[in-house]
């Protein structure tokens, strides 16, 4: 059985990673060869972007046209498949963005990652696919 809290832990550490920004905390959470991919209001998907570097750049290049704080909700967190070195685990989204002292909701969606332990027992992103509900 997958440890569900360690599983978590690397789920919102992500998060955190993305809002405060930290780029070594959020590549810590894949894998080297993790894989992303997005759709957007239902659309064409977007991706995959493969491998660590490429998941990152998609990060990066995100944050540079930003000015605002972001803040990732993550809720409704719940392991849907596992064994004992991997799981389906599936969240609710809501993004929010600060500014100009306004709190904004930018949109709502849901993450599917597939997580892995790796050789050193940290479970890692192999798999996310994001599906948001609008643009952002």
């Amino acid at each position: 059985m997958a440890d569900h809290s360690a599983i978590l832990n690397t789920l919102g550490k992500w998060a955190y990673g993305y809002d405060t920004p930290d780029m070594t905390a959020m590549a810590e959470c894949f894998t080297k060869d993790a894989e992303l991919t997005m759709t957007i209001g239902g659309g064409d998907l977007i991706g995959p972007f493969s491998g660590i570097d490429n998941v990152m750049k998609l990060f990066t290049d995100s944050l540079e046209g930003q000015n605002d704080q972001r803040r990732h909700l993550t809720v409704n967190t719940y392991v849907a498949d596992e064994d004992d070195t991997s799981a389906t685990v599936r969240s609710v989204l809501t993004l929010l963005a600060i500014a100009d002292g306004t709190l904004t909701v930018l949109s709502s969606g849901t993450y599917e990652d597939r997580v892995v332990r790796e050789s050193d027992g940290e479970w890692r992103i192999a798999k996310r696919h994001i599906a948001l509900d609008l643009p952002y």
